[in-house]
């Protein structure tokens, strides 16, 4: 599915861009990756969005409910067991 199929449909949509790229872990930006996850935690493209993400390699951001050390722990987790990239 394209992208511009599902991402009409995300929960996201309306929000600023910005609240999905916390500068850091700590702080507001710990803060801010916890409002992305709400959101992300209602939406029903999320599966398409972090496929999208481990698909395209997204090594920043918050897609699908993930942040990128999460996402970078899944493909590593899915290789160690044999399974392809995506989720």
């Amino acid at each position: 599915m394209d992208i511009f199929e599902w991402s009409e449909r995300a929960a996201c949509r309306d929000e600023d861009p910005e609240l999905f790229f916390p500068v850091s872990d700590m702080g507001p930006g710990a803060q801010q990756t916890e409002q992305a996850k709400a959101i992300c935690a209602r939406c029903p493209v999320r599966a398409e969005c972090l496929t999208y993400a481990l698909e395209s390699g997204l090594d920043y951001g918050i897609f699908g409910g993930t942040t990128e050390r999460e996402r970078r722990a899944l493909v590593r987790r899915n290789r160690a067991a044999g399974q392809p990239r995506a989720a």
